[in-house]
């Protein structure tokens, strides 16, 4: 085992912590194809703070390399993809990274080695669109030269208490032999254990119904949020009242975004229509929790209707455009969705954020930020994420202004899911 020379493809939220993990007990290679990220962890930091300066220097100094360098990878055994699985504008799986990943891969491949997928596909991917290019590109039989495994990460971005060790992992291999190695192999680094499923399908199907079944839960409680609202009901109250019952599920209302929930779904949804079936309850849960940023937008106008400002040309400060608190991943937000939403309206938007890089929230939503805060030149002050900076914040004096707290952490304001 200690002799195994890994490669983690895709240095992001994912395959950074792993390949960190890693390099305490083997040799690690990081790949990515983002040249600016490699010589930012080259340099000691990581912008996404999955790891702190401390944790980039270990893995320094434990001897691992990152780089963009195909030849890098050559003398490597174990390969690892942890690279994005979104979706497209028709909201269909785009598997492009993950091709794009197989083709490198397979140019290097050698007889016998391993090649492990952690990213999160449908059933079958693996197998069905991954292997054929490995097969094509390195001229070698699939079981016979080399083999595949499959782990999905269940790395929560921002968690600092569960960590890649800390949390269980599934592990599955193209033969028995290999999902006892690839088990093996995670074993070494997981203290939380593993679960050796299998088969890869089963991995990968279990990795997607989790997303999956979050989604669906909150998407019913965001239903009982619109019911509730009608019927001048608290949510959070009669929630809060529910969760008294020993096997309530304490799912709470609110924008649905990020790499996982808000994408997984449409995974199992795609490989359930293949083969004929309508996935209902999957795709309802999707199409609530995708409206719900139209419906804030709506509540925010209403409210702002009702102490009589006039919406054309009204200010609104969006507080937060990260997915979730205290983490600085853009990816998915749904905040998008109620500026968009709020801008149709004629409202002017301003966007405060301190997790965030400005430069990247320009270059993928095309938003100023604002560098200060001034609450009292709006109209409207929307409490978009939860970060730890806006729960203390006091809006009491700002009596004009329409405060809509989204994450109900505020101890006063207008409105809430």
């Amino acid at each position: 085992m200690k002799n195994n020379k890994i490669c983690v493809v895709g240095l992001g939220y994912v395959g950074l912590p792993l390949a960190h993990a890693f390099s305490a007990k083997y040799q690690v290679v990081g790949l990515d194809i983002d040249q600016a990220r490699v010589e930012e962890l080259n340099s000691g930091t990581d912008r996404t703070l999955e790891l702190s300066d401390q944790q980039v220097k270990e893995a320094l100094d434990n001897g691992i390399k990152f780089s963009t360098n195909t030849e890098d990878i050559k003398e490597c055994n174990i390969y690892i993809v942890t690279v994005p699985t979104p979706i497209d504008e028709h909201k269909k799986p785009d598997l492009t990274p993950l091709i794009k990943s197989s083709e490198t891969i397979g140019k290097v491949l050698k007889k016998d080695d391993i090649v492990i997928y952690e990213s999160t596909v449908y059933p079958g991917a693996t197998e069905e669109v991954c292997v054929p290019v490995l097969e094509k590109f390195s001229n070698m039989k699939f079981n016979e030269d080399f083999y595949c495994g499959y782990s999905p990460e269940r790395i929560n971005p921002g968690d600092k208490e569960h960590t890649v060790t800390k949390i269980l992992k599934v592990t599955a291999g193209s033969t028995p032999s290999v999902g006892e190695e690839v088990d093996k192999l995670y074993a070494s680094i997981i203290t939380a254990g593993t679960h050796l499923a299998p088969t890869i399908k089963v991995a990968e199907a279990a990795k997607v119904i989790e997303n999956s079944q979050r989604d669906i839960n909150i998407a019913f409680v965001n239903e009982l949020a619109i019911i509730f609202n009608k019927l001048g009901i608290n949510t959070h109250d009669v929630l809060e009242a529910a969760s008294t019952k020993w096997n309530f599920l304490p799912f709470k209302p609110g924008l649905v975004g990020g790499h996982c929930i808000g994408i997984d779904p449409y995974y199992l949804a795609h490989k359930a229509q293949s083969v004929g079936y309508i996935p209902d309850i999957i795709l309802s849960g999707r199409r609530l929790n995708d409206n719900m940023g139209i419906y804030v937008a709506s509540q925010i106008i209403k409210l702002m209707i009702k102490k009589g400002h006039r919406v054309e040309n009204s200010k609104v400060l969006m507080l937060g455009v990260t997915f979730k608190e205290n983490c600085p991943d853009i990816r998915n937000s749904r905040v998008i969705d109620v500026i968009r939403e709020l801008e149709d309206y004629g409202c002017q938007i301003d966007l405060y954020d301190p997790w965030v890089d400005k430069n990247e929230v320009k270059d993928e939503y095309n938003l100023e930020m604002c560098a200060t805060l001034e609450p009292s030149k709006y109209e409207a002050i929307v409490l978009a994420v939860a970060h730890n900076e806006f729960k203390e914040l006091d809006f009491s004096k700002l009596e004009n202004s329409v405060i809509y707290d989204i994450k109900s952490v505020l101890t006063t304001s207008d409105g809430s899911l």
